[in-house]
């Protein structure tokens, strides 16, 4: 009976589920996302607070007026008007930039090494304004709550006790190799690809991401990586291969 009634539930949460799908913008891919956009910026807004609190920013004039005219052209390309949009240079020589749900985007000052010119860091800004308004974020915490569920439905449908370290392992990596970190490098690549998309429609030219990556990928060799089917980000040279073939598609909206 114990088992029926778990399968019942678990049947009706699937049922659930398919009222939090939604599209991905410009890729239409289909997402399920368990919060709701208002959720979503507020744990941003809160992230954003406590990341201001903690990291020294950046008092350079010139990074922080190219960061903020950079930005402000690729916001506007993402046409997001419940977003509240602002940008911060971290004063720190970390190859690195993020942008938090709700708008709050973060670039390293050592992000400038491999950053040549104003399209280099539309590439940047591009790439993680699309994190955002593809909602990455709450589709990956969305996944690892479905995760925990699919963990506690097993362990009470089996039984539990003896079993428990056994369904722990393999949830975790079921949840880590086989769901999180795949649809991770999948992120990437549909930031990537939106990214390209923002920045065109901005007016920069998207050739220049196979120059930034390319920059990148130099700046980190000999630094010790884990296989791709471990990492959260694409093997360089895959991603470079992808981009190269999204830009003709990019060229036609380039100005």
């Amino acid at each position: 009976m114990k088992k029926i009634m778990h399968a019942l539930w678990l049947g009706f949460l699937l049922l659930s589920f398919t009222g939090c799908l939604a599209n991905t913008p410009y890729t239409h891919r289909k997402q399920l996302v368990l919060f709701s956009p208002q959720q979503e910026m507020q744990m941003g807004y809160q992230s954003a607070k406590q990341i201001l609190q903690k990291e020294p920013l950046s008092h350079d004039r010139r990074l922080n007026a190219v960061v903020q005219r950079v930005g402000k052209r690729i916001a506007a390309a993402a046409v997001q008007p419940d977003y509240k949009w602002q940008f911060f240079v971290i004063d720190k020589n970390v190859l690195n930039a993020f942008c938090l749900p709700g708008g709050k985007v973060f670039v390293y000052k050592g992000l400038f090494r491999a950053v040549q010119n104003e399209d280099q860091l539309a590439v940047v800004i591009g790439h993680e304004v699309a994190h955002a308004i593809a909602r990455h974020g709450a589709e990956r915490m969305s996944m690892m709550q479905l995760g925990r569920m699919g963990k506690t439905i097993a362990s009470q449908t089996i039984g539990g006790g003896k079993y428990a370290d056994v369904i722990n392992k393999a949830y975790g990596s079921v949840e880590g190799v086989g769901l999180v970190l795949p649809f991770s490098r999948k992120f990437e690549y549909e930031a990537d690809e939106i990214g390209l998309y923002l920045m065109t429609k901005a007016g920069y030219n998207p050739r220049e991401a196979l120059t930034f990556w390319d920059n990148m990928r130099r700046l980190s060799q000999g630094k010790r990586k884990p296989p791709e089917f471990l990492s959260t980000h694409p093997a360089d040279i895959h991603r470079i291969q992808k981009i190269k073939a999204l830009i003709p598609v990019a060229l036609k909206n380039y100005r």
